[in-house]
């Protein structure tokens, strides 16, 4: 690719950025989107969704980016919890790691690679027809001296990401702690969720519950709540919001409250009141939940689990970590979650079918992995003339077209590679959810872990070995060559992961703050549905999707800043765009669905570990590749020493995510025990954990006697 191709990209996709920035500063303003724009402060009574029209409405302003800057981490925290503070600071640590690299990079290590002439002399006056590869490590000639600029870059580098890891790690461990100490009293910390429950044929599952851990632990042990299976009832439940939603709208709008009801061979019949008919069934869905929620009642129904609670944290933390059962597959503990985050559908499944759906997306997850080289081998056809002039010889004419080509082989390979990268995130929260997690922050942590590795294999691995699986089989299945392979490979890339950036990072960011599909959806639905419906989500941020893409981006920062710094100021552009746009976000769009109190760190901090290494072992490779065979010998601790340097802060922070220490659950408890709301708190956790399809339903006003489960709720 030539600098006039990335110009080409860097000019469409700058553009495009503006646009959305125009068109937003104008939509915000709109009362019709505030559910787009500004479903957290509609929720909040912050804002109107009628209003009189003023013609400020249609001046784009950049109000917005001031209230966004100024945003404090107190009241981020206060926002979106501490989830969102570690969000934002991952985006804040990689602004500082590659501002520092970036200064490097373009400075230093840019100016070595064009002085070089292994690939060809830059051509100052002909600049835009330069190749992209004279400004990488390739053109630096093997064998020179120049190569220790960039041997003691990487040294530096690799130096300073570690010392910003620890400081990171160590601030967000401390605010973890913080957060502990300075919160109310919570329901999840006085709770363990016990599964594997054994089962008697003389007594039930709840009796069993109440027997063990009053004995076990007499003086600690409070209330227990055995979990049912509903799965069947949530449906239902589901089905009934819809309706009694369809019936609103239809109360609201007359002119649909009256339809003609079509019989056979097209005779129409007569005019039936539609709102009396789903009342009818709204009234029949509703007696069916009582019924299964009766049926719930019985022992048969009741799943092996049971949430347990305790008087004090402390208590619920030594049963955790205690084995319960001299038979260890029996009477398992774990920390439960927040009543908010329980995910429900867990518990309606048997041991054996979440056991075999474990395996399944095990290898659901390989086959989707595998079957994306298709797009990406297409995708890197894309970037090669000749190629694409042999498979598509009509094309011939149009490619022999300047800017055409520069389209087709700068722009249009990184838009179609995100175009199919959008059904991944989805795809990989559904086969999560499948996969026995017991909250919604365990299945999207693990779809983060998923997206994310399987970016880095599908985009980064297979971009470098040309999507061939046989390559990157070979390379795997072959470790002592790896270094050589990824020196060849990663560098003849560079190109088109800089592409990748400004399309892909910028359009990403940008099309986040404009939330172009929501948009759409608000306007089509907007069609069928009545002016005064209010009815709205505040939706939350989905971290399974937007995680993995900040962080597969610091991996190419960190990959390529020594091999390629060129890509250095597109990605701080995006990572810039990223922080403004996304406390814009947590302002005014998303609320916190639940809060693990910063857990997603580890996550995180192992992704920036694990991009540290591969760039030093291609660092490795590059210098024995560049025949600098010193370089290369000293480079081969650094691998070594980051991985001891991860294992010290595994060591030292990891637990502090795991679980509270003693230390901390004891002074939390002896200040409650001058707290006069205890009393009250220990009875509402015993109604904490209720099943929500076992409460009653509150459709329907007239049927009151409807509105009572038939099952006790005490």
């Amino acid at each position: 690719m030539i600098v006039s191709a990335l110009l080409t990209s860097v000019g469409i996709n700058t553009a495009l950025c503006v646009l959305f920035f125009t068109l937003y500063s104008i939509l915000r303003k709109q009362p019709s989107n505030y559910e787009v724009y500004g479903p957290r402060m509609l929720a909040e009574g912050m804002s109107k969704r009628r209003s009189r029209f003023n013609l400020e409405r249609l001046i784009p302003s950049a109000g917005w980016v001031a209230k966004a800057w100024r945003l404090s981490e107190e009241e981020l925290l206060q926002l979106s919890g501490l989830d969102g503070v570690v969000f934002m600071r991952m985006i804040t640590f990689s602004l500082k790691m590659f501002t520092f690299a970036g200064m490097i990079g373009m400075l230093v290590i840019l100016p070595v690679n064009c002085w070089g002439n292994q690939l060809k002399d830059i051509d100052i006056v002909d600049f835009v027809n330069n190749s992209l590869d004279v400004f990488t490590i390739s053109n630096v000639n093997s064998g020179s001296h120049w190569l220790w600029v960039h041997f003691i870059a990487v040294y530096i580098v690799s130096g300073f990401i570690c010392m910003l890891l620890f400081f990171e790690y160590k601030y967000i461990s401390s605010k973890r702690i913080s957060y502990f100490y300075s919160s109310e009293p919570q329901p999840h910390h006085f709770t363990i969720l016990v599964h594997s429950i054994p089962t008697s044929s003389s007594s039930s599952i709840s009796h069993s519950v109440e027997r063990f851990f009053s004995e076990l632990y007499p003086s600690t042990y409070l209330s227990h709540v055995v979990v049912r299976r509903t799965g069947k009832i949530h449906n239902l439940v589901s089905e009934a919001k819809k309706l009694y939603k369809r019936v609103t709208q239809l109360r609201s709008d007359p002119t649909r409250q009256k339809r003609m009801n079509r019989g056979i061979s097209g005779i129409f019949r007569q005019k039936t009141n539609v709102i009396e008919e789903y009342q009818k069934k709204l009234e029949d869905i509703e007696e069916s939940v009582r019924f299964k929620q009766s049926e719930a009642s019985l022992a048969g129904e009741e799943a092996r689990a049971a949430f347990v609670f305790f008087r004090s944290r402390l208590g619920a933390a030594t049963a955790f970590h205690i084995k319960q059962s001299v038979n260890p597959t029996q009477w398992i503990t774990e920390f439960a979650p927040e009543p908010r985050d329980v995910y429900w559908p867990f518990f309606s499944e048997s041991f054996m079918r979440r056991w075999i759906s474990k395996l399944v997306v095990v290898v659901v997850c390989t086959l989707f992995t595998i079957s994306f080289l298709i797009p990406v081998v297409f995708v890197q056809g894309l970037t090669n003339l000749n190629q694409l002039e042999i498979l598509f010889p009509f094309l011939t004419s149009l490619l022999s077209i300047k800017f055409f080509s520069q389209i087709v082989t700068g722009y249009l390979p990184s838009l179609i590679l995100q175009l199919f990268l959008k059904v991944v995130p989805p795809a990989m929260r559904f086969l999560s959810s499948i996969q026995g997690y017991i909250s919604h922050s365990d299945i999207e942590m693990s779809a983060s872990r998923k997206v994310l590795w399987f970016t880095v294999w599908n985009v980064f691995f297979a971009s470098v070995f040309s999507g061939s699986i046989l390559s990157m089989l070979k390379a795997v299945l072959d470790p002592k060559n790896i270094p050589a392979k990824l020196a060849v490979a990663v560098p003849a890339q560079a190109s088109f992961f800089i592409t990748y950036v400004v399309t892909q990072g910028w359009t990403s960011v940008c099309s986040e703050l404009f939330r172009v599909i929501p948009f759409l959806f608000c306007w089509i639905t907007r069609l069928f549905t009545s002016p005064d419906d209010d009815e709205f989500e505040v939706p939350s941020i989905p971290y399974h999707k937007d995680i993995p893409r900040v962080l597969f981006f610091g991996l190419l920062g960190i990959t390529y800043f020594f091999l390629a710094p060129l890509i250095l100021p597109f990605l701080l552009a995006y990572f810039c765009l990223a922080y403004i746009i996304y406390r814009n976000q947590f302002i005014n769009v998303y609320a916190p669905k639940y809060d693990t109190a910063g857990k997603f760190w580890p996550v995180i901090h192992n992704s920036m570990i694990f991009s540290l290494v591969l760039m030093q072992i291609i660092a490795v490779g590059i210098f024995a590749l560049k025949k600098l065979s010193m370089a290369s010998t000293l480079a081969m601790p650094l691998p070594v020493l980051t991985l001891l340097f991860n294992e010290y802060c595994r060591k030292r922070f990891l637990p502090i995510f795991v679980a509270y220490s003693a230390e901390s659950l004891i002074k939390k408890d002896r200040q409650d025990q001058n707290d006069a709301t205890m009393t009250q708190f220990y009875e509402n956790l015993v109604n904490a954990y209720r099943d929500p399809a076992l409460l009653p339903l509150q459709y329907l006003p007239n049927y009151d006697n409807l509105r009572t489960p038939l099952i006790p709720q005490a």
